[in-house]
């Protein structure tokens, strides 16, 4: 497919960008669009860190976040031989401020000692957009919290089975 026809599936997406997010889009319109990339050119898609860990209830949401980094190592092997990358990030516990303030506990059980902010996903982008060399990867932007065990008891958290956990963003 040519990138103006490639524009006119993806009218937001400018065709002859470096970045292109494939995330959303399914892998077979992204397929008929393999021409419409330039060597060098770079996709990161956005999973989430409910790939790696899940709540109760959230089978589809970390289903298809799994989904995304599947999608992202057959994309990566697919377009390597036309010098496009692709890869991913797995946002943890991002604080957009869309559903209010956080509690202090939120922030201070990650290991930065902080929720992430959306400066610290878009940091992440351009890191592997402009890494000529990372291919097929998943960066993980959590502050630390898919690597930190918890046990009831330590670090002032007490397992609750009766507590719901929240719905992912």
């Amino acid at each position: 497919m040519r990138a103006s026809a490639a524009g006119a599936f993806f009218p937001a997406v400018p065709t002859r960008s470096s970045t292109f997010c494939a995330g959303r889009f399914a892998p077979y319109l992204l397929s008929t669009c393999f021409g419409a990339f330039s060597r060098g050119a770079s996709i990161v898609n956005i999973a989430s860190s409910r790939a790696f860990m899940s709540q109760k209830d959230t089978e589809s949401y970390s289903a298809a976040k799994g989904g995304i980094l599947a999608l992202t190592h057959a994309l990566a092997m697919s377009l390597a031989p036309r010098g496009v990358r692709v890869n991913s990030i797995s946002p943890g516990w991002i604080d957009t401020g869309k559903f209010g303030s956080l509690m202090w506990e939120d922030a201070l059980q990650h290991p930065a000692g902080r929720a992430g902010v959306p400066a610290d996903v878009v940091k992440g982008v351009f890191f592997l957009c402009l890494s000529g060399f990372v291919n097929a990867e998943n960066l993980v932007i959590d502050g630390g919290m898919t690597r930190m065990m918890v046990y009831h008891g330590e670090e002032g958290w007490t397992y609750n089975p009766e507590a719901r956990g929240t719905e992912p963003s």
